[in-house]
């Protein structure tokens, strides 16, 4: 059995400044990135690289049809290296772009067509939360299909992935908060998962313990204390990628891709909607399991009791930093809880095999309609 592997080599600098006198970004590189990245990280420095603002092609998480878009771009330029500088739409499609891509990007999550690595790929994190630098996983908004997918092969993983504490700074509070809530649910779904070994386990709590530690100095002195801890935000979702891409992810994620699909709600936040709920019904069906661990580790840092009030403590304590709403207030009709539950059953099985405990259709129903 194999107990962990960490495809990408992983490499840090505290500026781009640093990064780009190691790696040489060139003519032989395309710069996959946003305008309002570039203009004060890259433009400075002089550059001269191929450059795509994924921006040009659609807002939010990523589509097939922004894949296909940008690969009509891509073709454009002659290179042998993809640079990802960005958030997790631009390295899931930067993870697509490496590959030999169809005119129809999507038959690659629907394993019609194999995929193919063709390019060199560098992946440069500026949120604190998907820790996709280090992982296989891939998703996409199938519009075809009307779901999101993923796909996770050897294919899709970085070559090199780098973390730089500096574009962090300017990520808007709300989207740091759901990008690093995305991160810890990252690491406490891959600590629950029959997939974790002690090698996954390690990085699991270790970021756990970073990410809840830095949400308590920010609940208790504000906002701008999160930039005092972006390195240390940085690195726990990097070690919960490590976890999560050997481990996997369950419930939480396989749920929330159902909002997302439909309503375009972004990642993170569609997985905090879900995150206390699914661990309560987890709770509800074997509360004597591996579980009473990841209540422990959450009691001890909440100063509450290890028992099934622990998810309501901190349901309560992430409320600070952002709410929580009902999925109607996102548009989701009550007559599409069923619709969900069968999508969710049907598309993201990959995900339900990492789960706590078995979760039966009408329990899945059930948390949907608990948030509905």
């Amino acid at each position: 059995m194999q107990a962990l592997r960490v495809a990408p080599k992983i490499h840090y600098f505290d500026t781009f400044k640093e990064f780009n006198e190691e790696f040489k970004l060139g003519k032989n590189d395309l710069l996959v990135t946003n305008e309002f990245i570039y203009e004060p990280y890259v433009k400075p420095l002089g550059i001269e690289t191929n450059v795509i603002f994924q921006e040009k092609f659609g807002q939010g998480e990523p589509s097939d049809e922004m894949i296909d878009n940008m690969k009509k771009e891509m073709d454009k330029f002659s290179f042998d290296r993809i640079v990802a500088f960005g958030g997790g739409t631009i390295v899931d499609i930067c993870k697509i772009l490496a590959l030999d891509v169809p005119p129809q990007s999507y038959k690659l999550f629907t394993g019609e067509v194999p995929p193919k690595k063709i390019k060199k790929l560098v992946v440069i994190p500026t949120t604190c939360g998907t820790g996709s630098e280090v992982t296989n996983v891939a998703i996409s908004e199938l519009k075809p299909l009307n779901t999101k997918k993923g796909i996770a092969v050897e294919e899709t993983y970085a070559d090199e992935a780098v973390l730089i504490p500096e574009p962090v700074t300017g990520l808007p509070f709300k989207f740091f908060v759901t990008s690093s809530i995305d991160a810890l649910i990252h690491a406490i779904e891959s600590f629950l998962s029959p997939k974790a070994t002690p090698f996954t386990e390690m990085y699991s709590i270790q970021a756990i313990k970073m990410i809840m530690a830095g949400y308590k100095e920010i609940v208790e002195k504000g906002e701008e204390e999160r930039k005092k801890h972006l390195r240390e935000f940085l690195l726990a979702s990097n070690y919960a990628g490590i976890a999560f891409g050997n481990a996997g992810c369950a419930a939480v994620h396989a749920l929330s891709y159902s909002i997302g699909a439909k309503y375009h709600v972004p990642h993170g936040e569609a997985n905090y909607q879900f995150f206390t709920e699914v661990f309560k019904m987890y709770m509800r069906k074997d509360p004597e399991g591996k579980i009473q661990r990841a209540n422990k580790i959450f009691a001890d840092i909440l100063g509450c009791k290890a028992d099934v009030t622990v998810y309501d403590e901190l349901e309560k304590f992430l409320g600070k930093l952002i709410k929580k709403q009902p999925l109607k207030e996102y548009g989701m009709k009550e007559a599409e809880i069923d619709e969900f539950t069968k999508l969710t059953v049907d598309n993201q099985q990959r995900l339900l095999a990492n789960n706590y405990v078995f979760l039966e259709d009408s329990e899945i129903h059930e948390i949907f309609a608990n948030l509905w």
